[in-house]
């Protein structure tokens, strides 16, 4: 074989609670993922060593040096198997860059697939998810896909039962945030405000708003801890929200760490209509309508 290719989602957080800070610096969530058809795509073909290329709208805002995921991911792969291995990664990107839609989580899962199929490793899922986890805390889901809740530091995986397929638009932003910036903001203004930070925990009403497939229910409960940071480091954001409520979303939500927008829409023609109104209005200069759940990395 001389090339495998794994197309990979991009993800949305419906609940993202975050605990307090932690000594080790990092905080436990509950984290509610739902994988999206927004999909990047990983080419491996045959190497001497582990190279990757970036193609596609984002590909100037990812680097192509050792700090790429996708290598590193090719790499940890190698070594878990013993072996020194080479592959060229060719990476078709269509999910933003820092947009916390996992882009490059969902780019070292598709690597991971790749390169167990192109080496010939025949690793079963469990050891690529064991890998995974060492790689980032949103790199397993990007294998699984569907709809999970994420505890720990978000890499602790349970599936949750879905009970129907969500539409929803993303407003993508121009430039990306830094997660860890998020992160850092989101514990100063705790800190400013000498709030009590409880212990996470995982909505029922959203839980049950999933299983059951209700649209609107899951609209009311969508919650993300990090967006009051992510807006206060990108204000201009607000009022993106504030339009696709006003274009009738059931929901609007800063996406992860930002600074992409999640509207959820009532069904696929209310996602078009809302994707074109935010466009035509200037609240977004790209919105792009996709649905979930969906798989995580896949061979195709």
């Amino acid at each position: 074989m001389s090339s495998v290719t794994v197309r990979v989602p991009a993800k949305v957080n419906v609940q993202l609670s975050v605990g307090p800070l932690r000594e080790d610096g990092y905080h436990d969530l509950v984290n509610v993922f739902h994988a999206v058809s927004i999909f990047d795509e990983v080419m491996a073909k045959e190497s001497e060593s582990i190279t990757v290329a970036v193609n596609g709208k984002w590909s100037d805002q990812v680097p192509i040096d050792d700090s790429n995921l996708a290598i590193r991911a090719a790499r940890a792969l190698a070594k878990h198997a013993g072996r020194t291995y080479g592959a060229d990664l060719i990476i078709q990107k269509s999910i933003p860059v820092a947009g916390g839609m996992a882009g490059g989580s969902a780019d070292a899962a598709g690597a991971l697939v790749a390169c167990n199929e192109l080496w010939g490793l025949g690793l079963p899922f469990e050891d690529l998810m064991e890998i995974a986890g060492d790689l980032g805390s949103d790199v397993p889901f990007s294998l699984l896909g569907g709809t999970a809740v994420g505890t720990g530091r978000g890499e602790q995986l349970s599936e949750l039962p879905t009970g129907g397929t969500f539409h929803w638009v993303f407003a993508l932003a121009n430039g990306g945030l830094s997660t860890a910036s998020v992160y850092a903001e989101c514990d100063r203004l705790r800190e400013v405000s000498a709030a009590h930070v409880p212990w996470p925990q995982l909505d029922d009403s959203l839980m049950e708003a999933l299983g059951t497939g209700d649209a609107y229910s899951l609209g009311a409960h969508l919650s993300n801890d990090l967006q009051e940071a992510a807006l206060n480091l990108r204000p201009e954001l607000a009022p993106t929200l504030d339009s696709g409520r006003q274009h009738g979303a059931l929901g609007a939500i800063v996406s992860g760490s930002g600074p992409t927008c999640a509207f959820l829409a009532i069904d696929a023609l209310h996602a078009r209509d809302l994707a074109q109104s935010l466009t035509a209005t200037g609240a977004a200069h790209t919105a792009v309508a996709a649905h979930g759940p969906v798989q995580g990395a896949t061979l195709i």
